[in-house]
């Protein structure tokens, strides 16, 4: 176990990095600040190491910043529409902090705070947080507990698990860019995906509220059923890759089982290295990093927009309010519990 300074926050909160690893190499560094992933070190194909996700060296800059480089994000994930939500029949302001709507919960989000370790072990780490009854504007006093493990197969392992005392909504997901050539590699235009979805979720303009419509991806640049370089089709002359500058679009998983499986792959020819997402979640959002230009990260190094991706496993965007998803509510005592896996190898 290894724990270290990770500098103060603005009100002087001590903030530490753990790292966790496995008996093959493989290492991750978290930190209580956001419980947030900072580096993710694997093998290459030449059996050297890479950092494969975008991040800071302290956390006065996480703080700073608004991308939310490898953060928890929750108690709800992505855009809520007018920040307004209705339970039971009571409606809940929340923050508008995206044009009118909530983001990623808004500045009260557990993305911005300072989680308590609950365990911490060589291989996994489990972060905690409480959040107060309309503390995020989310009825009910809710406890979050998120478990980060580094297993032998060189997967990072995340599971999520909360519980409220009202009927409340949880929808939590990780916001970690991966580079899979390295986070100080430019643009990743070159690294091929493939998603198990045959449909994803429009949005109806550029502030990136779905429409409500779960529309197929046969003919569109949204059609990664079959691999293809992340690139390929970015610039396309499409109004929804004009709306988000890019990807930045829900997809629906083709679901197969109820609980876990894989939903995802992607592979960097130049590193060998290839990445599995795995998910019990129906929704997977791919953002391609389109308005990351300019912020200093590690080791000094300037990012530039569209240097990473992200592949965020969640419930639909928007899902709370549009009637056409499935909406994410969990019961008064009841638990709400997710797992996503990211699995690393080379080919």
């Amino acid at each position: 176990m290894n724990k270290t300074s990770f500098g103060k926050t603005h009100t002087g909160e001590e903030v530490s990095l753990y790292e966790i690893t496995n008996d093959k190499g493989m290492k991750v560094l978290v930190t209580d600040f956001g419980a947030t992933v900072v580096s993710i070190f694997v093998n290459d194909k030449d059996g050297n190491k890479r950092d494969v996700v975008l991040g800071y060296d302290d956390v006065s800059v996480y703080e700073k910043e608004t991308c939310y480089f490898g953060a928890t994000v929750g108690r709800y994930a992505n855009r809520i529409s007018d920040a307004k939500i209705n339970i039971d029949g009571t409606e809940y302001v929340l923050e508008a902090n995206d044009n009118e709507n909530n983001l990623h919960s808004g500045s009260h989000g557990t993305s911005g705070r300072v989680w308590n370790v609950k365990e911490y072990k060589d291989n996994e780490i489990t972060f905690t947080i409480e959040d107060k009854d309309l503390e995020q504007g989310y009825p009910g006093n809710a406890v979050m507990n998120v478990t980060y493990t580094v297993t032998e197969d060189n997967e990072l392992a995340i599971s999520y698990n909360a519980k409220a005392d009202k009927t409340t909504t949880f929808n939590m997901t990780n916001h970690s860019y991966f580079n899979l050539n390295g986070h100080k590699s430019g643009k990743v235009y070159s690294q091929i995906l493939q998603i198990n979805a045959s449909h994803y979720t429009p949005v109806k303009s550029a502030k990136a509220i779905p429409t409500g419509e779960i529309a197929p991806v046969e003919g569109t640049p949204f059609d990664f059923r079959q691999a293809k370089p992340i690139g390929q089709d970015i610039e396309a002359d499409d109004v929804q890759l004009e709306y988000g500058h890019g990807y930045d679009h829900n997809f629906a998983i083709d679901k197969t089982v109820e609980g876990i499986e894989k939903v995802a792959d992607v592979y960097s020819p130049e590193s060998g290295i290839c990445m599995e997402v795995l998910t019990d979640n129906i929704g997977i959002q791919l953002y391609t990093a389109n308005f990351i230009g300019g912020q200093v990260g590690k080791d000094g190094y300037e990012y530039e927009d569209r240097g990473a991706f992200c592949l965020e496993t969640q419930f639909y965007p928007n899902s709370i309010n549009e009637p056409n998803f499935t909406t994410p509510i969990t019961k008064a005592g009841e638990e709400y519990n997710s797992k996503t896996v990211y699995r690393f190898a080379v080919r």
